[in-house]
């Protein structure tokens, strides 16, 4: 068997292997969008076709109509995502750019300061976090989950390896077109950095939309659950799971990270093009 013949071999037997995996990988998501059409005693059964042979949209009436709470735990966890988001992007991106471009007394004892705090597993500062809130009078509010959030060290350190790479020409051309520190970033920077601040959004967006451990212990009022904290008391209301209606309230809440990765998924590949011209 001749090379060329070889490495058509192995990348056939590589695609083969690569298909099972993602068929093995997206059919249980098929299945539960599939499933949230389904009435209960269909999905129960133990059948694990993908067509629903009884297709009902009942599931999907109850979740918009007499659980009247979870278009509000949905609402919720929107606010608090798109707040979150916005916040950690702004906070984040001008950190990340301080600590690669600007000269201050301190700056790398600050670096290696945020890589030692991101070491600290989360967990750990959960008690500490509530403690402090408490005694904020911040608990069961919206405030509880934004503002220990507003920053994320990991994304700090991404930006600031964003902007060593970033060609200092383009800020020179900047200042010497009468452009401020502030407006050069703003107006020069952020824009040219699209595609890590889209990558660091969705990161940060997921983050806050699947966040379940820190609702759990800051929120108290039903009407300001998040929607994961929602879904689990959704799950149990009626003393056991209804896997019909669960699987229609699960499909419904991944719509928005579904939505935000189509539209921002073009920057993940996007190679930017920055040798300094105007």
């Amino acid at each position: 068997m001749t090379r060329q013949k070889k490495a058509k071999l192995v990348k056939i037997i590589l695609y083969i292997v690569l298909s099972i995996y993602a068929f093995a990988t997206i059919y249980p998501f098929i299945w539960a969008i599939a499933a949230s059409f389904k009435p209960l005693r269909e999905i129960v059964g133990g059948d694990l076709k993908i067509m629903p042979q009884n297709f009902t949209l009942d599931n999907y009436r109850y979740i918009f109509g007499r659980s009247s709470l979870f278009t509000q735990w949905f609402f919720n966890s929107l606010i608090v995502s798109v707040i979150g988001t916005t916040i950690n992007i702004f906070l984040n991106t001008m950190a990340g750019y301080a600590l690669a471009r600007l000269n201050f007394p301190g700056r790398e004892r600050i670096y290696y300061g945020f890589l030692a705090l991101m070491m600290v597993p989360a967990q750990v500062l959960l008690i500490p976090n509530y403690l402090i809130l408490l005694n904020l009078g911040m608990l069961d509010s919206f405030r509880a989950l934004i503002l220990p959030a507003a920053i994320n060290l990991g994304n700090i350190f991404m930006m600031r390896q964003f902007f060593l790479s970033f060609p200092k020409d383009v800020e020179e051309a900047a200042s010497i077109d009468g452009l401020g520190r502030f407006q050069t970033f703003f107006r020069i920077v952020m824009p040219l950095a699209k595609p890590s601040i889209a990558t660091q959004a969705i990161f940060v967006f997921m983050g806050f939309w699947n966040e379940f451990m820190k609702p759990m212990l800051y929120l108290t009022s039903p009407n300001k659950y998040t929607l994961t904290l929602g879904l689990q008391t959704f799950q149990s209301q009626n003393g056991g799971v209804r896997w019909d209606q669960t699987m229609a309230a699960s499909v419904i809440t991944i719509i928005p990270i579904v939505i935000l990765y189509t539209i921002f998924n073009k920057y993940f590949l996007q190679g930017v093009r920055m040798d300094g011209e105007k």
